[in-house]
């Protein structure tokens, strides 16, 4: 075991999660950020510094991290599902969901398709059963956000089904506007994560 990951086992042995949250920072940077190169984002704008959380993800160390911390602002409010867009939230619903259960007080979860599927039960929603979402209050999940236009899709479908929604929580906000737009829909942004936290 390497030293970073020993630190990183006796904070999560401690529950100090303010050590947790510097060890995953330090993975964030080694795995997932780059600076310079100019690139293409999703929300269509381009920038010289770029998240590929997915190297974050992929690694058990950093996805632990992730869970653990989201878990945590998850339990500070009131929260029965959790949910987000595919792909980027899926690895993150599953580690969150799965510590739940570890830690005694499951939350289920749910996933919006950014399109229809094509075969069987052709729903936009899966994971946790459509119907028994409706009435439920979710939490969306992120990995990076920019302006907010894509949980904001995931959040009107959520609410076309009848689900209340006023919080999103990502690992990394861009702070390109995301917070504003969300709060225009009466939903607040948290984020483990600047993009301040990282750039030169």
């Amino acid at each position: 075991m390497t030293a970073s990951a020993e630190y990183a086992e006796d904070a999560i042995r401690r529950g100090d999660g303010e050590r947790m949250r510097a060890r995953l920072k330090e993975i964030i940077r080694a795995r997932s950020f780059s600076e310079g190169e100019t690139r293409r984002l999703a929300s269509g704008r381009a920038s010289a510094f770029y998240f590929n959380m997915k190297r974050t993800l992929s690694q058990p160390e950093g996805l632990y991290l992730v869970a653990e911390l989201m878990l945590r602002e998850i339990r500070k409010e009131k929260c029965d599902v959790i949910g987000g867009l595919e792909m980027g939230a899926v690895p993150i619903l599953n580690s969150v969901a799965m510590l739940s259960f570890q830690k005694g007080a499951p939350v289920p979860l749910f996933w919006i398709r950014k399109k229809a599927k094509e075969h069987g039960t052709r729903e936009l929603i899966e994971g946790e059963d459509a119907a028994a979402l409706a009435g439920k209050t979710a939490i969306m999940l992120e990995d990076v956000t920019t302006t907010g236009g894509s949980v904001l899709k995931a959040i009107g479908q959520a609410r076309e089904n009848a689900m209340t929604i006023s919080t999103v929580i990502t690992i990394v906000d861009r702070m390109e506007g995301a917070s504003e737009n969300l709060a225009a829909h009466g939903v607040a942004l948290k984020a483990l994560f600047t993009a301040d936290d990282f750039r030169s």
